[in-house]
């Protein structure tokens, strides 16, 4: 297994532990996250603001992790299944979604890694957001 594939099995392992700390510890100091369906935020900071608002509003694993590397090491993708509850309505999901009540959900989603100094620069998750609406439904 290559440095970056046990970056990005850290990554989801410390993301599914809840351990934030060693989470946000894989990052650069000035990783770039671009969020599926929205924007882009910068820094560390901004990512661990990011993650606590995801904990109020979710309770989310990561399964079945498939992780591909690029040859120099320094670019990666993950597809894997998202599981989750929808446990405090998110005032940023679209108009007309169903306020959270404790649904339970399951999607395939994907990531995109750049790797810089052994550490997450920049990710970019993606998953189909309307599949997501209707499931919570």
């Amino acid at each position: 297994m290559s440095d970056a594939e046990r970056l990005v099995r850290a990554y989801y392992a410390a993301f599914n532990s809840g351990d934030r700390a060693a989470f946000l510890a894989l990052l650069t100091d000035d990783v770039v996250h671009d969020i599926s369906q929205g924007g882009q935020e910068i820094g560390r900071d901004a990512f661990g603001r990011f993650m606590a608002h995801m904990d109020r509003c979710y309770a989310e694993q990561i399964a079945d992790v498939v992780v591909m590397v690029d040859m120099s090491g320094t670019r990666a993708a993950a597809e894997f299944t998202v599981t989750g509850r929808y446990i405090a309505t998110d005032p940023g999901v679209p108009a007309g979604t169903s306020p959270a009540r404790g649904q339970d959900y399951a999607l395939p989603a994907g990531g995109f890694f750049t790797i810089r100094g052994g550490k997450v620069a920049r990710v970019a998750n993606h998953y189909n957001l309307g599949e997501w609406v209707g499931k919570v439904k």
